[in-house]
């Protein structure tokens, strides 16, 4: 049974090969960041937006591997530090709004109001998940808890855009729904982990 290790020994040997490449023609891993951001917007504008929902899964899978290339040049070049992840994060924030935004303005233009609200419901989720980490890690405080992390996020709306797209209407809202479920869960449980924890150094002072 494969464990943790050897899933990250496998995508590492996929992902260095391109990486090396990119590096010795003189790519940097910022600006792989920035190419993969901007690609998934437009694939979000052009393709989410308008309903293009098997196309648009195709056209993200393109620019997915930029979040793993851009990490994995940084390690090969030794170029790895706070600079890399902070940009890495605030654009994966632009990617998200773009994904959602684009999932919120097709269900409204279809006047599936409810489904456009999950989506709002699972944006504005994702980025208290997000932020409540790193404003507990700037604080001193870990929050690593919970199973919404921004990975599961994207294959929560990867399978319905594949579903939606194969015909499958009520894929899209039902997984919304649950990913809603799923992130609030997730942003409570951290909020009551960095709670915990602040109390907890207060009754040791």
């Amino acid at each position: 049974m494969l464990n943790n290790q050897d899933v990250r020994g496998a995508v590492s040997g996929i992902i260095e090969p391109p990486a090396r490449l990119l590096l010795r023609m003189h790519i940097s891993p910022d600006a792989v960041t920035i190419v993969g951001t901007v690609g998934v917007i437009a694939v979000s504008v052009l393709l989410v937006a308008t309903g293009h929902f098997l196309w648009a899964l195709l056209g993200a899978l393109i620019f997915a591997p930029s979040d793993m290339l851009d990490g994995t040049m940084a390690r090969l070049s030794g170029r790895s530090g706070p600079w890399g992840a902070f940009l890495d994060s605030t654009l994966d924030r632009i990617a998200d709004g773009a994904v959602f935004g684009a999932l919120i303005y097709w269900y409204a233009s279809q006047q599936e109001f409810v489904t456009s609200v999950a989506a709002m419901l699972a944006l504005i989720g994702g980025f208290v998940v997000s932020y409540a980490r790193a404003r507990a890690e700037g604080l001193g405080m870990t929050c690593n808890v919970g199973f919404a992390e921004r990975t599961e996020r994207m294959l929560f709306v990867a399978l319905g855009l594949l579903l939606t797209g194969l015909g499958i209407t009520l894929a899209m809202p039902i997984l919304l729904w649950l990913l809603v479920i799923v992130v609030w869960i997730t942003a409570i449980q951290r909020i009551l982990h960095v709670r915990g924890q602040a109390l907890g150094s207060k009754d040791v002072s």
